[in-house]
């Protein structure tokens, strides 16, 4: 860590180094405008191209909003750091984190939140750090600190984890079905790490002349209102209990509010009464925390009656809108998530991913949507929130680990989880929409997933401590953990656990995912009740889809010249027709039907070219030696002169012309793929019953060949010339001979009849 030499007009600045990655990052702090009753820090985490060596993509060519990652990545340095700031601390506090040089295996996320805690500890803001992270992976079994970028790809595990000296503050990532034990065990692998960051810190710290600021400390004037507020309002807040809903819980702690502020109020000067009125209500918060907080710990009363194991009810239903692929409404207490699930299957319904040091396809995708309405209120609909950006991707994560291999199930799959309803863990319940709406589009996941949100309610000073199950979002506010847990029958496959004050011991964690695993397992049985296992078809409204592998090299002959080719099998099938560089080829179409056509057309275009295989080919050039045909796009072979007619040809265009299309069959290849080949006359429809005016073209003593068709010859043995006489008495070689199809052998050899005109008989005297 470097600083001093750049951005020296910053309040602090700091160039954090790891391998070839480059972060710097800056703190501002600066004193606000206006009273605020809450902290504001901003943390901007600004991704920028060149540091991967690329240029940015568009018309513009430069960097425009933050891509979802680098909104992660700032909320990834923001979660860690906010619980450290003291209370009454109101000062404007800017972080930005600037990419300037990134590599693969030393992610700038972790490196930007290290920057970011250098740069609080000697910045003048009042910092009670420093923090660290680290990433963890797992290679097989086995933990990996700090992974390669092959390791997060391929292995099980992928989290980050921040903390203190003293403790874990925060944790984040996917996993695939990683048992309990090993979660805790991989955490505590990452404080040790961790605590080395710390003390790197601290000696880079140890540096520094820093003055630093004090947040403001109650005044005896806040003490003495607060103190009247408690007494007016702790004997009426059992009262909040009994409401039926969240909305009225808040109506009434409201009415509780006005009626404490205008008692309060009506003791102090006119002048001061705005100001006391709004001091009162923010006071009237605290109280309420502390009684609710009171109350889970004393007497272990949660505000909605449950006990402080207990789920809240939860009711589900599958395949409600008809035209969606897939559809769920799952509904726990006041939170409910409405999850739909849509396929597609070309690379135009793939997520395009243009990022600083990633590019190419996503072919699974998870978006959360927060309107207004599902909290009660009014307000502007606009692009995703940071929060909705990081619910999406944490359910996202959670139900990675169970997709289908791209080979088993080549669609592409698009959940949306629009959140109608909130109270507590609605990115939970985007897991649990998310998992029966792909289950319910037919999407042959390995295992349903679901998830819960723990809280934690403690006392320092007597080490005292309470933990819940599927919070409120009212005990996720006045709380000290929001714990989330999502995962199948087998394992934890999506972790975020944030502490908002002192942290989490490796015993309390493992008693809390212990209580989250048998409240996972009691909603999957609810959804193992109204759907057990994915859908045996697609929706009738998704695309059909088939893949057909094709050697990478007669791609060419699937296109075409320009694109003819395709752009007419896909107008003749009624299909989309999507090619990739490795041969893969993906139809879609409307019907199994239309599909079916297409790859029929697709597999002859890139069959191999055999000999004794017949092409109607299309003359392209001549030269004196023979005619070069075009058998496929692409494929041409040659046709000798000799081998144009059966008599002899003495200039190929007595034969045939360019633009003409001639009947040929191919009569040899060699290994540099040239291919030679004969015309042929077109065989005609033949069938038993048959009867045809032919020519003799050998006669042996047992019977007389007869040529019924250019190149199909047939034998009418001698029982069947209708006569007695010898073969070479009845015909003989150029003879005309009226004859019936008896018999098509498998072999493709014809047994005929002679037919004996019936001479007319003579006419009566």
């Amino acid at each position: 860590m470097e600083s001093g030499t750049i951005a020296r007009q910053a309040d602090a600045a700091v160039l954090a180094t790891w391998g070839d990655t480059k972060v710097l990052v800056t703190v501002v702090c600066q004193p606000t405008t206006q009273e605020l009753d809450y902290f504001p820090l901003r943390v901007d985490f600004e991704e920028r191209f060149y540091a991967g060596g690329k240029i940015p993509g568009g018309f513009f060519k430069r960097e425009g909003r933050p891509s979802d990652d680098a909104v992660l990545a700032a909320r990834l340095i923001d979660r860690p750091i906010r619980p450290l700031f003291p209370d009454g601390y109101r000062e404007e506090v800017h972080i930005v984190a600037t990419v300037l040089s990134a590599e693969r295996d030393a992610p700038p996320d972790v490196v930007g939140l290290l920057g970011a805690s250098a740069a609080l500890m000697i910045s003048p803001a009042p910092f009670a750090g420093p923090v660290a992270a680290v990433r963890l992976g797992m290679d097989e079994e086995r933990i990996v600190v700090h992974p390669t970028d092959d390791v997060r790809e391929g292995g099980r595990m992928d989290i980050v984890v921040a903390g203190t000296r003293s403790t874990v503050t925060m944790v984040e990532g996917h996993l695939r079905e990683v048992a309990d034990e090993q979660v805790v065990e991989a955490i505590e692998a990452a404080h040790a790490v961790i605590r080395e960051l710390i003390a790197f810190q601290e000696k880079f710290v140890a540096q520094h002349t820093i003055a630093k600021r004090t947040a403001a400390v109650p005044t005896a004037e806040i003490l003495d209102v607060r103190g009247k507020v408690r007494e007016l309002v702790w004997p009426r807040l059992p009262e909040l209990r009994a409401a039926p809903t969240k909305l009225a819980r808040e109506r009434m702690a409201q009415t509780l509010a006005t009626e404490a502020a205008a008692a309060v109020t009506a003791g102090y000067p006119e002048e001061k009464q705005a100001m006391i009125a709004a001091l009162v209500t923010q006071l009237f918060d605290d109280v309420y925390r502390e009684f609710v907080r009171q109350a889970i710990l004393d007497r272990g009363e949660r505000m909605d009656g449950r006990r402080l194991n207990e789920i809240r009810p939860i009711s589900i239903q599958v395949g409600l809108l008809p035209r969606v692929h897939g559809s769920a409404l799952f509904t726990r207490g006041e939170t409910q998530s409405l999850g739909t699930c849509t396929l597609g299957a070309t690379r135009r319904d793939a997520q395009i991913v243009d990022l600083m040091m990633e590019e190419g396809l996503k072919r699974f995708m998870v978006h959360y949507n927060f309107p207004p309405y599902a909290t009660g209120e009014a307000g502007r609909i606009g692009s995703p929130s940071r929060r909705a950006i990081g619910h999406g991707r944490l359910a996202e994560g959670a139900l990675l680990a169970v997709l289908p291999s791209e080979d088993d199930f080549p669609y592409i799959i698009r959940v949306v989880s629009e959140i109608t309803e909130s109270n507590g863990s609605s990115s939970m319940a985007s897991v649990c929409s998310g998992s029966l709406a792909m289950m319910d589009a037919g999407v042959p996941l390995k295992r349903p997933v679901a998830g819960v949100a723990m809280g934690l309610v403690g006392d320092e000073a007597t080490g005292k401590y309470v933990i819940l199950t599927d919070i409120l979002g009212l005990e996720d506010h006045y709380g000290d953990m929001d714990f989330k847990v999502a995962g199948t029958r087998e394992g934890v496959t999506a972790f975020q656990l944030d502490v908002k004050t002192g942290g989490i011991t490796p015993d309390l964690m493992r008693q809390a995912m212990a209580q989250a695993r048998q409240a996972r397992l009691a909603i999957l049985d609810q959804m193992d009740a109204v759907l057990p296992k994915p859908r045996p078809s697609l929706s009738p409204y998704a695309p059909c889809l088939d893949v057909v592998k094709v050697n990478p090299e007669k791609i060419g002959a699937i296109i075409g010249p320009g694109g003819r080719v395709i752009r007419k099998l896909q107008e003749d099938t009624g299909t989309e027709i999507d090619i990739e560089d490795d041969g893969t080829v993906k139809i879609v179409g409307d019907s199994a039907d239309a599909v079916g056509l297409a790859r029929q057309a697709i597999e002859e275009l890139t069959a191999e070219v055999e000999v004794g295989m017949t092409f109607h080919a299309k003359v392209v050039r001549t030269a004196p030696f023979g005619a070069f045909v075009e058998l496929r796009p692409g494929v041409d072979a040659l046709v000798h002169i000799s081998n144009l007619s059966d008599g002899y040809v003495k200039k190929v265009e007595d034969v045939v012309r360019v633009g003409d299309e001639i009947l040929v069959e191919v009569i040899e290849t060699d290994e540099n793929g040239r291919i030679r080949c004969k015309v042929v006359q077109e065989k005609p429809q033949l069938k038993v019953g048959d009867i045809i005016s032919g020519q003799v073209t050998n006669v042996v003593d047992y019977g007389v060949f007869v040529e019924i068709a250019p190149g199909v010859r047939g034998l009418v043995h001698k029982s069947r010339l209708g006569t007695q006489a010898e073969p070479a008495e009845v015909a003989k070689k150029g003879d005309r001979m009226l004859v019936e199809i008896m018999e098509i052998e498998e072999q493709g050899r014809y047994k005929l009849r002679r037919v004996v005109p019936t001479e007319p008989s003579a006419p009566s005297a």
